[in-house]
């Protein structure tokens, strides 16, 4: 569907940031929301920047499956739906879109969950839980896990391609680790290391790997997104964790990733959803994705022969069903 036929309303906005905050920011236009559609989300730099000049409202963090956190966020949705009239409201997850959707669909607004894409194999527990609820429309980005009720949306992965280009004998290294709270990527760290080719010029953003004092080049926690933009765009190569949020960002820059996933078993995250979002990616030849004992120098140097495309600005969709899909 073309974006200028799609009917223009007043959305309510919901994501976690990361990789479901820089999702519904890329599919908001194909949704028909307006400048007076509100945006629901944590305080964040990313936030900040994708956001800048839209109506948003920030709530506290919620960790993952953290369902005190979901319960307060709850609350404050409850109160802006008792104050505001919206004409629908959408999330891509993660533990804000419990909160939120079914407060919506019970206040009488048309409610949507659209499924990570990083959920290749079938529904999160987010998306179970909404679906438990049978207050919300369902969408999966892939449709080989689509059914009656879970109905297929055009992957905002589908407008990206892969190109060659000329590599540097000896790349320029970026290593963004993700900024997910309480959780360690010690294993990409020292896989990095292990290849050879990092050295003064590396630029290394731990996150929540901290006191790391082994490290050549320049060394932050968390960089402002300006830096980490400069930071992205100077590298010859950038290696990240398989968060689809910085994935998508670094698509948009036309960079292609060396995308490492985080693993339950070594603690790295609270499960192995990464996995899928690393396989897509490498079968859609959008990035190279390695489990980190697979990042080797030869895995580096072929991302640094490659750039990315981007062949449309927006993924357009149907308009947002006016009830649930039972």
């Amino acid at each position: 569907m073309d974006p200028s036929t799609t009917p223009r309303r007043k959305l309510l906005l919901v994501a976690s940031t990361g990789g479901h905050l820089a999702q519904l920011v890329r599919l908001a236009p194909g949704l028909g929301a307006t400048p007076s559609s509100l945006w629901i989300t944590f305080d964040s730099a990313q936030s900040r920047s994708l956001l800048a000049g839209r109506r948003r409202i920030h709530v506290p963090y919620v960790r993952p499956r953290d369902y005190l956190g979901m319960m307060r966020a709850a609350g404050i949705l409850r109160r802006v739906l008792q104050h505001e009239k919206f004409d629908g409201a959408v999330s891509t997850g993660a533990g804000l879109a419990v909160a939120a959707l079914p407060q919506a669909a019970l206040c009488g607004v048309p409610s949507l969950y659209i499924e990570s894409v990083s959920r290749v194999e079938g529904p999160s527990l987010s998306g179970r839980i909404l679906a438990a609820s049978h207050l919300v429309s369902l969408r999966t980005q892939h449709p080989a896990w689509a059914t009656k009720r879970w109905r297929t949306h055009p992957s905002v992965l589908s407008t990206y391609q892969s190109l060659t280009r000329r590599a540097p004998d000896h790349p320029r290294l970026f290593v963004t680790l993700g900024t997910i709270e309480g959780y360690r990527f010690d294993s990409l760290v020292d896989a990095v290391l292990a290849s050879g080719l990092a050295d003064e010029r590396t630029v290394w953003q731990l996150g929540f790997t901290t006191n790391r004092t082994d490290l050549p080049g320049e060394v932050c926690q968390i960089m402002p997104t300006t830096q980490f933009i400069h930071s992205a765009l100077t590298a010859d190569v950038v290696i990240t964790h398989a968060g689809v949020g910085t994935f998508m960002g670094l698509l948009e820059m036309g960079i292609f990733p060396v995308i490492v996933t985080r693993r339950k078993h070594r603690n790295e995250h609270v499960d192995d959803h990464q996995m899928q979002i690393a396989e897509l990616a490498q079968r859609l030849g959008v990035a190279r994705a390695v489990d980190a004992p697979d990042l080797t120098a030869d895995v580096i140097r072929f991302a640094a022969s490659r750039a990315i495309a981007t062949t449309t600005t927006t993924t357009t969709a149907e308009r947002i069903p006016q009830s649930s899909d039972q």
